[in-house]
């Protein structure tokens, strides 16, 4: 017993080594001094040979480790050998806990991918976004003069960068006609991120200007496809919407900022005049920079908004009201994802939670059996520490087991996740099961381990010796059977908790499909065209090639209308501007209020669906050579012209470098939803049209690689684009037809960041629902079987089979009601308090009296079917058998 005292006992090993050592020198003391030393040097010289005791304490604390390790191991293959006793037992425990944690581990892998992980970029800590400020927009897109302006007076930033969003360059050649997605970036982009080229160079000052060598850097992709990625792609040359650039370098791969797929690249000086001259413009256009070594971002924050005020005061008429905002690039990045993302991750939390109150049900039930090997143990001297590591050793054997299966189903999870992620979700390409997600499964397995371990094994080390080793006593089961109940209802209530989230999104689901959203999304068509270089040469052979286009388009069997828009409802497309009413221009155009532009073809409400209201739409007859004439949709009407006609009145729009109109207002139209189905105010609602047919030959250029062709037809997708790509390449064999989607296509996308969690939230929500209904079924069936004898007593007694059935079934109902009772608090308090919850409702509040008495409902009845063998089989209890002294 004394070993097991001091390997119990760090600080008696070390009392009775220290009890040894001076041991050691008094009787070394004292056979100096019967050698005939004087004390005081036979104590010297005892003290110098503490080298030798010293070798002692430390031969016993070599005995201490290798005892300890001997120990462990022999824990280690005992329980292995207990384990591979009952497989049944360890299959069904291994396959909970894999399901657990493999589902944990994926959408760790999202989180760590999306979220956690770094940019891929030198010091991305330093790494920040500037953009511009107003009342109305706290962070919005940048004019191309006040970056320059920045960038030269801005001490706070070691560079400093532009880059435009939504690019699309139309490849002629090398190779087939093609449409890419690229970025305008000006000189340094590439430095000031801190990003290596594969190969080259990025632009110098001389080419990021008007007039400079066209040069461009291709995509990782491109690269490959076109030049199989020879070195010898520098220097080469590609045709870029009719022009040709000489590539200067090739960018790396999955390294793009805005997104994974950027496959080109071009000056952002060489742009268009009417764009980069217009101070008071905001084109899709932002700033990062690198902060110097030491600067933070308040400091730099200060700087900038100096600097903003100085270019107000200059500039009164286009930048006033204009303040500047700098902020961590990876916060802008990673944007909303961050609470959704988090939110799955607490969600799958409660799965695992689930899985393990099921293991431990398991373990309570498998150690009630085992009392009797504890008793003899205890008996034979194990204290109770020594019975909680043994049992806390299998727990542990268990999760490492479920942990490697979670790691294989986590790995296919991320595949399945990978494929519901929107396409909106920021760093997609960065989701993998790397290192850190491997180190969490381990973490997580080891763990979970001692959590579901630990109370079974507390419980199983109290032993009452005397009762567990009488023959035919049933010890502590009812002990075992209160804990195992309360695991129950633990279980009842977190499944509920996640039952009800996923009703919650589902029913903002439906809510969604049916808002009416201002147009009529079947049978709509939207899709862009890419034009041969000859008819993108000037604003003149663009107007004639599109226009040239449709009729060819309309005269398909089955069309039964067509146009076109550079603003499509229910995308990322996005044309807001400043607006007055008249042509008197406000002191600060930055201010004035802003509309979406959609400019359209007079066709355009036909092939939409959109209703007419009053007045009129364009005609053919709204040309370049006739007045300026516009149309309001209802919501505009009622904001702006309240208890007026407003039809007759005049608005101008745009910046303050070249405003446009005054328009003469023909129209009303109803309203459609452009920010998604469940636009909630916050964006720009106040819409108007503008007859494309009246932009002047300079604006075509600009807008046309915006430009979606709207075709409403009476056939599917799959019959009508063959014969509208036949009309496209009709006039052309290097024009492309690219980003093809049907309206209801993309009105299903607008629902991507309801629709992401609500598949992830069932998914866990009937997962967790599977493992409480096996948990509820467990414990019946081992209360059934304790019971037998008292069981047996009733039926002897007359107690019918209805009765027996009754109580049986009751009893796991009970415990099913006290787990919705604690999980509806629970979940009406949890879906209140998480923000990354709330925002994603529409139309269904976080107490919906409906979800929680549906899903309560189903929860009830899954608790008694899972109660239904366990009842069926009490009803079956031979009282003979039962009564028996066991």
């Amino acid at each position: 017993m004394k070993s097991w005292r001091l390997w119990f006992s760090r600080k008696k090993w070390e009392q009775q080594l220290d009890d040894e050592l001076r041991f050691h020198i008094e009787r070394q003391t004292a056979a100096n001094i019967a050698a005939g030393l004087a004390p005081e040097e036979a104590r010297r010289q005892a003290v110098l040979q503490l080298g030798a005791a010293e070798g002692v304490k430390e031969d016993c604390r070599e005995q201490r480790r290798g005892f300890w390790l001997e120990t462990v191991w022999a824990d280690v293959r005992y329980g292995l050998r207990i384990l591979r006793k009952v497989p049944g037992f360890t299959a069904v425990a291994i396959l909970t806990l894999a399901l657990g944690i493999g589902a944990n581990t994926a959408i760790f892998s999202v989180v760590q991918g999306v979220v956690l992980a770094p940019l891929p970029y030198r010091e991305p800590d330093r790494l920040v976004m500037v953009l511009e400020s107003n009342e109305r927009f706290p962070e919005d897109a940048i004019s191309y003069p006040n970056f320059l302006d920045w960038q030269r007076t801005a001490r706070s930033f070691e560079q400093m960068a532009a880059v435009t969003l939504h690019e699309g360059f139309d490849l002629s050649s090398p190779g087939t006609p093609e449409h890419l997605d690229g970025n305008r970036i000006s000189a340094g982009y590439f430095s000031a991120l801190g990003l290596n080229l594969s190969l080259g160079r990025e632009f110098n000052p001389q080419e990021d200007r008007r007039g400079g060598a066209p040069v461009a850097i291709i995509g990782d992709r491109l690269w490959r496809e076109r030049f199989g990625g020879s070195a010898q792609a520098v220097g080469r040359s590609v045709t870029l919407n009719g022009i040709g650039y000489t590539i200067v370098g090739v960018a790396p791969t999955g390294r793009g900022l805005l997104s994974q797929h950027e496959n080109i690249y071009t000056p952002l000086g060489q742009g268009d005049p009417l764009i980069l001259n217009a101070r008071g413009g905001h084109d899709d256009m932002l700033s990062i920079a690198r902060l110097k070594p030491g600067v933070s971002i308040a400091q730099a924050q200060a700087e900038m908004s100096a600097v903003q005020e100085h270019l107000d005061q200059l500039y009164p008429d286009a930048d006033g009201g204009l303040g500047a905002t700098v902020l961590p690039l990876k916060q802008q990045i990673v944007g909303d994802a961050r609470g959704t993302l988090l939110l799955l991750l607490s969600a799958v939390g409660l799965v695992l939670l689930i899985a393990c109150a099921n293991v431990a049900n398991l373990l309570l039930a498998r150690s009630a059996a085992r009392s009797r090997e504890f008793a003899i143990r205890s008996a034979l001297g194990a204290g109770r520490a020594r019975i909680v590591r043994q049992l806390i050793t299998e727990s542990v054997l268990l999760s490492l087991a479920g942990g490697l299966l979670g790691l294989l189903i986590a790995k296919w999870s991320v595949n399945l996740v990978l494929a519901a992620v929107p396409e909106s979700l920021p760093r997609a390409g960065n989701i993998t099961v790397n290192a850190s997600v491997l180190a969490f499964a381990f973490g997580i397995s080891v763990a979970v381990g001692i959590l579901f371990g630990l109370a079974p094994a507390l419980k199983s080390s109290r032993i009452d010796l005397r009762a567990s080793l009488n023959e035919g006593t049933r010890g502590s089961t009812g002990s075992h059977h209160r804990a195992q109940s309360v695991l129950v209802i633990v279980q009842v209530a977190l499944t509920l908790v996640l039952l009800v989230s996923a009703g919650l999104l589902f029913r903002t689901i439906r809510r969604l499909w049916q808002i009416n959203p201002g147009f009529d999304v079947e049978h709509v068509i939207a899709f862009k065209v890419g034009l041969s270089p000859s008819a993108a040469k000037s604003g003149s052979t663009l107007r004639t090639a599109f226009l040239q286009l449709l009729d060819r388009i309309r005269m398909i069997p089955g069309v039964q209308a067509a146009d076109f828009s550079m603003l499509v409802p229910l995308t990322d497309d996005d044309n807001d501007t400043p607006f007055w009413i008249g042509a008197d221009k406000p002191a600060v155009v930055q201010n004035a209020p802003r509309m979406l532009v959609f400019d359209t073809g007079p066709d355009y409400l036909r092939a939409m669906g959109i209703p007419l209201l009053r007045g009129r739409f364009f005609s053919h007859e709204d040309t370049t050579k006739s007045p300026c004439v516009a149309v309001i949709d209802n919501v505009f009407a009622q904001q702006y012209f309240a208890g007026k006609d407003p039809l007759g009145q005049t608005i101008t729009f745009g910046w303050a470098a070249s405003p446009w109109g005054p328009c003469q207002i023909v129209g009303v139209v109803g309203h459609v939803r452009h920010w998604g189905l469940g636009e909630t105010g916050t964006g720009t609602l106040a819409q108007s049209y503008y007859p494309l047919y009246q932009a002047r030959d300079a604006l075509w250029p600009l807008g046309y690689p915006g430009i979606r062709i709207i075709v409403r037809t009476s056939l599917n997708v799959a019959t009508i684009m063959p014969a509208i790509k036949s009309a496209v390449y009709g006039a052309g064999s290097d024009q492309t037809v690219y980003d093809v989607q049907t309206m209801r296509q993309i009105a299903s996308e607008s629902m991507s960041s309801q629709r992401f969690p609500m598949i992830l939230l069932g998914a866990f929500a009937v997962l967790a629902l599977l493992l409480a209904s096996i948990g509820i079924y467990g414990v019946i069936s081992y209360s059934v079987a304790q019971r037998a004898h008292e069981i047996g007593i009733r039926i002897a007694l007359g107690a019918e089979n209805r009765s027996i059935f009754r109580l049986v079934i009751g009893q796991g109902v009970r415990l099913a009601l006290a787990g919705l009772a604690i999980g509806a608090a629970a979940a009406l308090v949890l879906t209140r308090l998480l923000s990354g919850f709330s925002h994603l409702l529409y139309g269904v509040s976080t107490n919906d009296p409906l979800t929680f008495i549906a899903v309560s409902v189903v929860l009830a009845a899954t608790a008694v079917l899972a109660c239904y063998i366990p009842a069926r089989r009490a009803m079956r209890v031979d009282p003979m058998v039962a009564l028996r002294y066991e």
